[in-house]
């Protein structure tokens, strides 16, 4: 986080929308989220400023949970990619998620922490992931050839990018609108080790 920035500190003020407040376009997305979540999170509130910001986002959460991987390794990559992107929200946020999809709590707690993997191919994924992101695409040969041999195909490694895709969009969102972890998700309330 930039020295400058605090902790959820907002560097663009935004209004978290309510179905009554949002723009017009916005209101049936924010009802989409309130019948999937049985409430609307914050961060959706925030994007709903911006209709097409929310539709994208929504039609990506849609694709990744369609994608091959599996239950565990989609939150596997969901929270990988939040903690290198010291999300505030969003790590809390799929600590829940991964949660109530049952993922084992040893997978969450390292995630979380910043350490290794047990298991090697779910270690594996997530490596690929964070130098993925780190590296913008640009990896070493080394990399591509450990994730194919623990069984990992091409779709796969293009499905990586899908998931850093989607979670880019909250990431920044949040990091620049210092969005107020929802009550839901604050039992698990993060912050980064140093």
């Amino acid at each position: 986080m930039a020295a400058s920035q605090t902790k959820n500190e907002a560097l663009i003020d935004f209004q978290i929308h309510t179905i009554d407040s949002a723009p017009e376009a916005s209101k049936s997305l924010l009802q989409n989220s309130l019948d999937t979540f049985g409430m609307i999170p914050n961060l959706h509130g925030v994007m709903a400023e911006s209709p097409q910001t929310l539709q994208s986002y929504q039609m990506l959460t849609k694709l990744v949970i369609e994608s091959s991987f599996t239950p565990t390794e989609r939150h596997v990559l969901w929270l990988a990619i939040n903690v290198e992107n010291q999300c505030h929200y969003c790590v809390p946020a799929h600590t829940l998620l991964a949660k109530k999809d049952s993922v084992d709590d040893e997978i969450i707690e390292s995630i979380r922490n910043g350490q290794k993997l047990l298991d090697p191919r779910l270690e594996t994924l997530r490596q690929f992931a964070i130098k993925t992101l780190n590296n913008r695409g640009r990896l070493a040969p080394e990399d591509v050839k450990a994730f194919f041999d623990v069984g990992f195909t091409r779709a796969q490694a293009l499905e990586v990018v899908l998931v850093i895709s989607h979670k880019v969009m909250s990431n920044y969102i949040n990091a620049f609108s210092g969005t107020e972890v929802d009550a839901a998700f604050a039992k698990y309330a993060w912050e980064q080790s140093l």
